[in-house]
């Protein structure tokens, strides 16, 4: 099941608004539906418990609707529709349209309560709406192929403290919320708290799995770091000692070539515990330089020789 199915089965798993707010949860199906006119209403979806969530909501508001199985490519699509005619004009009165609109606005009158609001959300979402798995990235959408619909929709969500935004996709016009932040308000708001505890959870998780990488690559780094500088150290000493140089070296230089020798593995911190009595870092990484110099400069006397 996707996270977008789960939102919609927490949406349905709540009471069953009544009164104002059944009717503004009926009036979310008929604005996001396939088509709301003088010949009905249509809503097709392919999740069987969204149309009975919905003919159930149109019922608590006085309208009777049916359910019909069609088939699509193969799949299952269910058909939620009021066509009755005593029906298509009790519902049309109730919502106060008149059906013959031009362009479907939302009649802010069907709204007397801020649940009205939310309701109308949650089943807008139930009828259009849609989630990303909040694991690859965060987005929560909402479509319909009204145009001025959507932008009122859009207007009425600013209204309740949201900012979503709203653009075109491949001729479907579509209000949607990339901010991690706002969609957790918005699922709260349409009644899906565990999914927006869900998502807080991840979004720990995710910040604490990429601070351990942060640290990783951190650590691996300075690894890195520490096995070449090593290593630059011990071809310095390794040529000294072929050229019979280290028996020429002051005993501190001596010392320090010979613990580097006997612990090539260790970073300077960890090598200079093991002096007696210890030495500092940066004392250490001092020497360690001088005995780099030294095989530098009889390298070059080598070759202008």
């Amino acid at each position: 099941m996707s996270f977008s199915q789960q939102v919609k089965r927490e949406i349905m798993s709540r009471e069953l608004p009544r009164g104002c707010c059944a009717v503004a949860a009926a009036y979310a199906v008929a604005c996001f539906g396939r088509y709301f006119d003088t010949k009905g209403l249509v809503l097709h979806t392919e999740l069987p418990a969204v149309a009975q969530y919905c003919r159930k909501v149109l019922g608590r508001a006085g309208i009777e609707a049916q359910i019909t199985e069609k088939g699509r490519e193969g799949t299952v699509l269910y058909e939620l529709s009021v066509k009755e005619e005593s029906q298509v004009r009790r519902m049309l009165e109730l919502f106060g349209h008149t059906g013959e609109e031009p362009s479907l606005r939302i009649n802010g009158q069907n709204f007397k309560c801020d649940r009205c609001v939310a309701s109308f959300a949650a089943t807008a979402y139930l009828c259009c709406g849609t989630m990303t798995n909040p694991e690859r990235e965060y987005n929560l959408e909402f479509l319909s192929n009204r145009y001025h619909l959507l932008k009122d929709f859009g207007a009425l969500l600013c209204a309740h403290g949201f900012s979503p935004k709203q653009t075109q996709r491949k001729g479907t016009n579509v209000l949607y919320f990339k901010a991690s932040g706002q969609i957790e308000d918005i699922l709260t708001f349409m009644g899906a708290s565990n999914a927006t505890l869900e998502l807080i959870n991840l979004k720990v998780y995710k910040d604490f799995r990429n601070k351990a990488n942060r640290i990783t690559n951190c650590e691996t780094a300075n690894i890195e770091k520490t096995v070449n500088a090593n290593q630059n150290t011990l071809r310095a000493i390794a040529f000294l000692e072929a050229e019979q140089a280290l028996e020429t070296l002051p005993e501190s230089l001596a010392v320090a070539a010979r613990l580097r020798q006997q612990y090539p593995d260790l970073s300077l911190k960890e090598l200079s515990e093991k002096f007696d009595p210890p030495l500092s870092k940066s004392g250490l990484s001092h020497r360690m330089k001088k005995l780099e110099q030294m095989a530098q400069r009889l390298r070059e006397r080598k070759e202008n020789a």
